[in-house]
């Protein structure tokens, strides 16, 4: 059986995926996504996402909104867990709620690349020059896009759950019911942040129109069922969320930037996103790095126009250091880490120290200009 080709096969369909092989089809070439899920998929994410990202990937909100979750958010509540919170308010749309179920597939379905979804990649070869998956499908050109397990990253060497510095969390996304959303007391305008009072990590709630999303992510896994259930505890006894939470918290794990040493690049293949080790090291947020490292990954692609060898893609690892710091420039890891070891927590009382320091850089990127390519 003769095998199938393509131009490059992305393995991943999530935002990292979606966003480098829509530029790679905008410019002329074949590509071909790879993931083991049927999309639309089950994704559990805090899912917020700033409109600089919607900006630079030209998606249309109208049309997105029609029949999807785009929870304007224009304020947030934060502070330590069990303390007082602090109100930030913006008076306009600083970000927006989405779902990743619904973000996800409609990212895929905006590439317009073709499609093998429900298969795992089961086998990677070399063969003359070119790659060779799942014994039948062969590129030229292998782009790792699963996230942080990413089989991709794997035969780059990465060592997975082993001695990689992760962020690990749990969380939760489910419709409320109509007494469930008169019990909770969150606005849905107002994510809220509340950080470890050891500061290695946060919770959040987040009400999405009629959805809530709360979690809790730590760097380090040590009780943290214990810690997730300490904090639902703070919550429910403060009304923020409704006392009867359905199913099961969902883990996830996830490398901040500056805290790996992943190969990102070889001979006809490269790495992005979660894969790449790119989440925030400030926030642990994920969507922002992984659409734009796609996007830097499609532009170095294209100008090597066919030329996949190591060499040729060095230009990658050299656009990322410019977009989010040189990998291993990073001391520091979630807020937290930053306040523990400078300023202290009670700066999180701070009006000015949360709008300007943990809201508009951390985690809006306020400062940082949209990315065009």
């Amino acid at each position: 059986m003769n095998p199938e080709r393509c131009d490059v096969l992305v393995v991943g369909g999530g935002p990292a995926g979606s966003s480098c092989a829509w530029k790679l089809v905008q410019a002329g070439l074949d590509v071909l996504v790879l993931d083991k899920q049927v999309f639309p998929r089950d994704k559990v994410c805090a899912g917020w996402v700033t409109p600089p990202v919607m900006d630079t990937l030209h998606l249309d909100l109208e049309d997105y909104r029609r029949a999807r979750v785009l929870q304007p958010i224009s304020g947030f509540r934060t502070g330590l867990i069990d303390g007082p919170p602090v109100v930030t308010g913006y008076g306009r749309t600083v970000s927006y709620g989405i779902r990743r179920c619904e973000f996800d597939h409609y990212l895929l379905q905006h590439s317009q690349a073709r499609v093998a979804l429900g298969e795992s990649l089961e086998s990677i070869e070399r063969v003359d020059g070119r790659w060779r998956i799942n014994h039948r499908i062969e590129t030229p050109l292998l782009i790792g896009a699963g996230g942080h397990f990413c089989p991709v990253a794997r035969h780059l060497g990465a060592d997975l759950g082993s001695t990689e510095r992760v962020v690990a969390a749990k969380e939760i996304e489910f419709e409320m019911t109509g007494q469930q959303q008169r019990a909770c007391r969150t606005d849905a305008q107002q994510p809220e942040l509340y950080f470890c009072r050891d500061f290695k990590g946060y919770g959040w709630v987040f009400r999405k129109g009629d959805y809530l999303n709360i979690g809790l992510g730590r760097e380090d896994n040590h009780k943290l069922a214990e810690q997730v259930e300490d904090f639902l505890t703070f919550l429910k006894r403060e009304q923020r969320i409704p006392d009867d939470i359905p199913g099961r918290f969902k883990g996830h794990a996830y490398l901040l930037q500056g805290h790996g040493e992943r190969k990102r690049i070889d001979d006809g293949v490269l790495l992005v996103g979660d894969a790449a080790g790119l989440a925030c090291p400030q926030s642990g947020e994920g969507i922002r790095p992984a659409v734009e490292s796609g996007l830097l990954a499609a532009a170095v692609i294209i100008a090597a126009d066919g030329d996949y060898r190591a060499a040729a893609l060095a230009g990658y690892n050299l656009r990322l250091a410019a977009r989010f710091g040189a990998s291993g420039s990073s001391t520091r890891s979630l807020p937290g880490a930053s306040l523990r070891n400078f300023l202290g927590g009670r700066l999180l009382g701070n009006a000015w120290f949360t709008r300007h320091v943990v809201l508009d850089r951390w985690f809006l990127h306020s400062k940082q200009l949209p990315l065009h390519i």
